[in-house]
């Protein structure tokens, strides 16, 4: 695993996390550098990313409530903080699709959570809450509108590094996407 707050530390990698955490804060701390640009040319070249809450925001193509800027990889319109406020966050079980262990319950932590509003014809649901997708994916995009890093639960991350087998390195994990 490497830690990547520079553009430079993409370089030889397969696949990337974009954390949670609040999505204005991190497209400010992507102002240092071309982050746009090089995540681009990092998905454009092959690699992986999956999106945790904040991180699924700034893959969207659409951003709602308010509009704000993203990276526009992943066919889908997102609502920012889509079940209410901090004090609505909350813990459920999914429904998902997930290898072997399809059908069993996945445990899953909703912080100020995004919802996804619509979701293009290539995007596929691979977990749920009731109807309403909560974990997507389209080819090499993996986006999650929770927290799967706060369970024991291993079945995402090792889903997420299946997605990356066909490259040179293993994932690694973007803390504050740049600087800090």
């Amino acid at each position: 695993m490497v830690e990547v707050r520079r553009v430079a530390a993409l370089d030889g990698l397969d696949g990337l996390v974009l954390p949670g955490g609040e999505s204005t804060t991190l497209l400010n701390l992507m102002c240092d550098e071309p982050w746009f640009d090089a995540l681009e040319s990092f998905h454009a070249e092959g690699g992986a990313i999956f999106g945790t809450c904040a991180g699924a925001i700034l893959l969207a193509r659409d951003v709602r409530s308010p509009a704000q800027p993203s990276l526009g990889l992943l066919d889908a319109s997102i609502e920012r903080n889509g079940y209410g406020r901090q004090i609505d966050s909350f813990e459920c079980d999914l429904d998902a699709s997930l290898g072997p262990q399809a059908g069993t319950p996945l445990r899953a932590v909703f912080i100020r959570a995004p919802r996804f509003l619509e979701l293009g014809p290539g995007v596929e649901t691979l977990a749920s809450r009731g109807d309403e997708p909560v974990m997507v994916r389209s080819g090499r995009i993996l986006a999650a509108t929770f927290h799967p890093e706060l369970t024991d639960d291993t079945r995402i991350p090792a889903y997420f590094v299946n997605m990356t087998r066909a490259g040179r390195t293993v994932p690694a994990i973007a803390r504050n996407v740049a600087g800090g």
